[in-house]
């Protein structure tokens, strides 16, 4: 049984210039930083509906603050990575970050204020000053999503298509990618070519049953780049946020880390505080400490739950209209009890290497966001870092397409798998969940590939079949616990801290995962 179909393309046109896979925070950026540049952004729903940015609650890290300072920014970044994350790209979005904040500020980001006018700053976990410009408390990523949406509608060089989904990519006999193939709401494939194709096309978070991603984040860009041959880096390092709300609802409503920021306190079934047994700065700590000490508590019967009756209190729907709002949709009223929390797959540290301009290692396919490894995240990504890579990678690649002379692909052709049916994905989800989660071990990573490898024999290659396998193999080839990855049956954390990177068997990269 024939499991995908190609597509074929002829050269890219005259107004087949480049291609912007994503309609979040990185790839909305992008094409405003490209103007005068004409391209042509697709999105599987209209603008701010399929985009995790838009449910940030965080914000956005970036020395603001005059006794702030990018040196101190990026020792933060690195510091929380667990050795992998790149010092230079550390200091490079540390150091580039403010301008961005401004550039967003001129495009309409009605960020918090002080009474005296400056921008008002936030701690979070593992930032050693307040450095997290906010808006309204935890509506960040909607107000810069309705923000950078009023632009985009303005701008005269963007051309917008939904609803249209990337499925594959499309590739000429030269390997040069010749932009993607797209389905549309009535299932139909078409292909859409390009000069230059940039992937900014949110995580991999709806390949697990908890997630606070948008459903349809399944690690696309992952599958669909790897398939090409391009490059990945570290796929194994996904971020479990400590505090989804766990109401049963999926996607999970986020109850931001602010919360803690501000005072909250993780609490077991009977009142009693616990993070103080796990780490010496207890709410504070690091997310992937407090995320397994939520899970060992889960797991022993006790419960989790974040008290804000006194942090917050009645300010909760001035300060935390969001999560105000989902905790009173699900029957609780964090003025007054305890908001029943668990971990949710959140961000993916790893994805599509990219280098310091957003390059991947293939020719005319550049990544963007969630979906591209630069180094800034290493093992476990500083919190609200994620907003403000976006934004320093976008404008660094329209910086470098802005006025280039691109390539001109030839005939190309894209191989697009069958969707795994609903059924197959839900008992993914759940396998990669149990398997491939907060805590991992061979025996489980094992067992979950080899779920995989039946589930291909029945649907194909599916992506989210590809993504979930690029998780699961490096996350059994790396013998150890580091960052977000933490093995049961590996508890160290080895000496040297090295990355991991899959390609294609056909070509091999050095400290491959096996696949």
């Amino acid at each position: 049984m024939n499991h995908s179909t190609r597509i074929k393309a002829g050269e890219p046109g005259p107004g087949d210039d480049i291609l912007i896979v994503g309609a979040g925070l990185a790839g909305l950026f992008l094409a405003l930083r490209l103007a005068p540049r004409k391209c042509t952004v697709i999105a599987p729903a209209p603008l701010g509906e399929a985009a995790s940015s838009a449910w940030a609650q965080g914000g956005l890290a970036a020395a603001l603050d005059p006794l702030d300072t990018a040196e101190s920014h990026a020792a933060d970044t690195v510091a929380a990575g667990a050795g992998l994350v790149d010092p230079i790209i550390a200091r490079l979005i540390a150091e580039e970050g403010p301008a961005r904040v401004l550039d967003l500020i001129e495009m309409g980001v009605p960020f918090d204020r002080t009474d005296e006018g400056a921008l008002a700053l936030s701690l979070e976990a593992a930032h050693s000053v307040p450095r997290v410009a906010r808006v309204a408390g935890d509506l960040a990523g909607k107000a810069i999503m309705g923000a950078l949406t009023a632009a985009v509608q303005a701008a005269g060089n963007i051309t917008l298509k939904w609803p249209f989904r990337a499925v594959g990519l499309l590739q000429d006999e030269n390997g040069q990618i010749a932009g993607a193939v797209v389905r549309d709401r009535k299932g139909n494939l078409s292909p859409l070519t390009a000069r230059e194709t940039i992937f900014c096309t949110g995580g991999s978070g709806g390949l697990f049953r908890v997630t606070t991603n948008p459903p349809q984040s399944r690690g696309d860009a992952l599958a669909m780049a790897w398939s090409a041959g391009a490059l990945i880096a570290d796929p194994e390092f996904v971020q479990f946020h400590p505090t989804a709300m766990d109401v049963g609802l999926d996607p999970a409503p986020l109850a931001t880390e602010a919360l803690r920021g501000e005072g909250a306190v993780l609490l077991d079934r009977k009142g009693q505080p616990f993070m103080h047994r796990y780490h010496e700065d207890a709410e504070l700590a690091p997310r992937d400490e407090v995320a397994r000490a939520i899970h060992s508590e889960r797991m022993a019967g006790r419960g989790a739950f974040l008290d804000a009756r006194e942090a917050v209190g009645n300010e909760f729907p001035a300060h935390f209209p969001t999560v105000f709002a989902a905790c009173m949709a699900a029957g609780i009223d964090p003025r007054v009890k305890p908001i029943p929390v668990a971990p949710a797959a959140h961000y993916h540290m790893g994805g599509v290497v990219a280098d310091m301009w957003g390059r991947s290692t293939l020719d005319g396919l550049s990544v963007c966001g969630e979906c591209a490894s630069t180094g800034a995240h290493g093992a476990n990504r500083l919190a609200s870092n994620s907003l403000l890579e976006a934004v320093v990678f976008a404008s660094r690649i329209a910086d470098r397409l802005r006025e280039a002379d691109l390539n001109q692909p030839s005939h190309s052709s894209g191989d697009v798998p069958d969707e795994l049916p609903p059924d197959a994905l839900q008992a993914l989800r759940l396998g990669m969940a149990e398997k491939c989660g907060v805590v991992r071990d061979a025996d489980g990573l094992a067992s979950l590939l080899e779920d995989i490898d039946i589930m291909s024999v029945q649907h194909g290659d599916a992506r989210a079949l590809t993504a979930s396998r690029l998780i699961a193999a490096a996350a059994l080839s790396r013998e150890e616990s580091r960052g977000g990855h933490y093995r049961s049956d590996f508890t160290e954390t080895m000496d040297e801290a090295r990355r991991s990177f899959v390609r294609l068997p056909s070509e091999p990269a050095k400290e491959e995962a096996t696949l």
